[in-house]
């Protein structure tokens, strides 16, 4: 690959490509986890909370160290960090594939989160530089391939997981070894990319100062984004650990028809993230935030009512709809600490991960206590949290809002 093609608007878009792959191989090692639960469970005897508890891990140890590494690299950029948290998610892909017992696994997907604690701060600085004037379509691009990646895991663990058994998870570390060379192209591309994007924001007339907001106004924005994140990610999260099961016990699917059914759900979240990023440039991020994470409600008050074929098309039109928030939710941050792009990409990363993992955690107690389809009856009230986007700040229409 040659030098990244750039458009009229300063987009490098070959460089947003290959970041959008990276992410899909790194977001499709990490979804092999959720999609092998059925043969965890079954191997290693676990029940509900335990699988609760291997999500909270994983999020958990995904979380922790995001915000650390962002503010490293906000100090120091990093370029080759990434490539460094793909070595921690390939040492624990091969340790999940012959863990015999409850503690080994809980350590391998520790260490596949810690490698994805590390890949996305300096990922998503690279996405924000790259994007030149099309900071939505950046982030769709980026997230789409997470989404996308995330959407993958089901499949394989159908067609490889499923047939091969746990061992097969060692031959995904390929991905990992091709993520990594990737990953390389893209440190190397990053020093020129930044001085360009540098020399832009000087050319716009902040001379090279990104504006500055408020403390009270940061404040009240990061808080209230964090609740709208607690409430996508917890709904999202009831799906990714438990549909399968749902499935199996509501309607009686096979582990294969319901891994299907959820990678449906989860290709409808790689096209809501992009259609939310590309919206968001023309609309503004608020309007999108508030359409992603309140407007699923009727729908989400309808799904645990519904039999198998209206299951299907409200679990992919919830999705799509509140898949569609995080591009905005994150462009909205970033403007709100434009100078702290590591530190947002780590912080709100790790929110995706440590609030999908309490929610897990909470989610299992529930599943165990009062059964699957209670969790779903529960869940269904979480878009209510949307409402709390009435008072997200208004920011100024350069500024992103």
């Amino acid at each position: 690959m040659t030098t990244a093609t750039v458009t009229r608007s300063g987009t490098h878009l070959a460089v947003l490509v290959v970041l959008g792959l990276t992410h899909l191989l790194n977001d499709l090692m990490q979804s092999l986890i959720p999609a092998a639960y059925p043969i965890l469970k079954e191997s290693a005897g676990l029940d509900f909370v335990q699988i609760g508890m291997i999500t909270m891990t994983f999020q958990i140890a995904g979380s922790l160290l995001q915000p650390v590494v962002g503010t490293l690299t906000d100090r120091k950029p990093m370029p080759y960090s990434p490539v460094v948290g793909m070595m921690f998610t390939l040492s624990g892909l091969v340790s999940l594939a012959y863990a015999q017992s409850y503690g080994t696994i809980l350590v391998s997907v520790a260490l596949i989160g810690i490698g994805s604690s590390i890949f996305h701060p300096e990922a998503t600085r690279m996405a924000r530089y790259a994007a030149g004037g099309r900071q939505g379509l950046a982030q769709g691009i980026f997230q789409v391939g997470g989404q996308a990646g995330g959407a993958l895991g089901p499949i394989a663990a159908a067609l490889i997981i499923v047939p091969w058994g746990q061992p097969s998870l060692a031959g995904f570390a390929v991905i990992a070894l091709l993520a990594m060379l990737l990953l390389s192209w893209i440190g190397s591309r990053q020093r020129a990319i930044s001085a360009e994007f540098a020399a832009r924001r000087a050319k716009a007339g902040q001379g090279g100062a990104a504006p500055r907001h408020a403390p009270a106004t940061i404040a009240v924005g990061l808080v209230v984004l964090t609740l709208l994140m607690f409430a996508k990610n917890a709904y999202g999260e009831s799906f990714r650990s438990f549909y399968t099961f749902y499935l199996m016990e509501r309607f009686g699917l096979s582990i294969p028809s319901a891994q299907v059914m959820l990678f449906l759900f989860l290709v409808a979240a790689a096209v809501g993230v992009l259609i939310g990023g590309i919206v968001g440039d023309r609309i503004g991020r608020q309007r999108v935030i508030w359409i992603s994470v309140l407007g699923p409600l009727p729908l989400t008050l309808m799904l645990p009512y519904a039999d198998l074929f209206w299951t299907g098309v409200l679990t992919v039109a919830i999705n799509l709809i509140m898949a569609s928030a995080f591009a905005s939710i994150l462009i909205y941050a970033m403007d709100l600490l434009p100078n702290r792009i590591g530190l947002i990409g780590g912080l709100f990363y790790g929110l995706n991960f440590g609030l999908g993992g309490i929610a897990a955690a909470l989610l299992g107690v529930l599943a165990e206590s009062y059964g699957v389809e209670t969790v779903y009856r529960i869940c269904a009230f979480l878009p209510l949290i949307g409402l709390l986007a009435w008072f997200l700040p208004r920011l100024e229409p350069h500024q992103g809002g």
